[in-house]
């Protein structure tokens, strides 16, 4: 069908219409099968929608400018079909009559295909391990915002403003906070303390809960360091609460997560918001404790902080919730990274392939 050959329309009833635009988009089918290459969708293009020259404006000018009003509409839904069904077409590069919705029959007695069975990431099984063996000592979960204040991320958690301490962790600070006071200004947390002071402040002592999550440093990025990463903290407060409460609880913690066989021991430290505060070293789960290259020849590996709670803190606290007396409760804290621990269970020499979502790399876990 050619420009020239295009028929006059003597009739605008439904059945004229559809018979006439059927003779269209069989030529349009004909045409639409013989594409091959990019030269023959070019050339397909060019004749149907050509702006100049093209069919469509030919069939415009021919039948919708001559109809009739009260056939404009009937032609006009027509003509607009047609056009899709051209351009469909086109870009499938498959006969119009398929782009136009007929599709090929499907057998429904045949099997259909089962999605595959995911498995869950080496950090979030770690993760939730770590927390499943408090959960079994009677600790809650709780969560918290990533983005935090000053105030929640710091100055709560002992850490007032030019401490020292703060220097140690990098923080990513949210653009624009200049104008605020400083307590106000917004940052990516750089531990999950703050779920500490947020959950006091809501819930009386005695207080069991741990607290899992992702935080943010500026931290270059190497093979064990990550601007992202993830702890896992907890916290115990209540009456009579004492250091040996806390050396029992990582003790059996440790026995849990590594072995039976797997000792600890603790150094002085400092920490902010606790006072005393330890490192917590486990014997070398590669060597046993006979010294390896993994623990530098030590026995041994460093794996968390802890401390007993600075009643600083507990001061914080009581402006919201008056039962946190540090003349009457006690209580400990401690931490832990949850990326480092699952390096060590799993093999994994580089932090980044935790976050690379190499699908070769987590297959191996599965």
């Amino acid at each position: 069908m050619s420009n020239e050959s295009i028929p006059q329309l003597t009739a605008y009833d439904a059945a004229a219409l559809d018979h006439a635009f059927a003779a269209v988009l069989q030529s349009v089918t004909a045409q639409s099968a013989q594409i091959g290459s990019a030269e023959d969708r070019e050339r397909f293009r060019l004749e149907w929608l050509g702006r100049k020259q093209g069919r469509l404006k030919t069939l415009s000018e021919t039948w919708l400018k001559a109809a009739p009003p009260e056939a404009k509409k009937a032609i006009g839904q027509r003509f607009n079909a047609l056009k899709e069904q051209i351009e469909q077409a086109l870009e499938s590069g498959v006969p119009a009559a398929k782009a136009a919705g007929a599709v090929d029959a499907i057998d429904i007695t045949l099997p259909g295909t089962l999605p595959g069975t995911g498995a869950e990431h080496p950090l979030i099984r770690t993760l939730h391990e770590v927390v499943g063996i408090f959960e079994r000592m009677g600790y809650s979960v709780g969560v918290g915002p990533e983005v935090e204040t000053d105030y929640y991320n710091f100055e709560s958690l002992n850490f007032p403003p030019n401490h020292p301490a703060r220097d140690t962790q990098d923080t990513l600070v949210v653009a624009g906070q200049q104008g605020k006071p400083l307590r106000e200004r917004l940052l990516m947390r750089t531990h999950t303390s703050p779920v500490q002071i947020r959950t006091m402040e809501q819930q009386p002592p005695p207080l069991r809960i741990v607290i899992p999550g992702k935080v943010h440093r500026n931290d270059a990025a190497d093979a064990t360091h990550s601007p992202i990463f993830h702890q896992v903290e907890g916290l115990c407060v209540d009456t009579n609460i004492t250091f040996s409460d806390l050396k029992g609880t990582l003790d059996h913690a440790m026995k849990e997560l590594f072995g039976s066989s797997v000792k600890t021991r603790f150094f002085p430290s400092f920490f902010p918001l606790t006072e005393p505060s330890a490192d917590v070293q486990i014997s070398c789960i590669f060597c046993g404790g006979k010294g390896c290259r993994k623990c530098k020849h030590s026995g041994w590996i460093e794996l968390l902080g802890c401390g007993m709670v600075d009643p600083a803190v507990f001061g914080f606290v009581r402006e919201k919730q008056p039962a946190y007396d540090p003349k009457k409760i006690s209580g400990f804290a401690f931490g832990m990274g949850i990326d480092r621990i699952a390096m060590m269970r799993y093999g994994i020499g580089d932090i980044s392939l935790l976050y690379s979502g190499d699908v070769r790399f987590l297959e191996q876990f599965a």
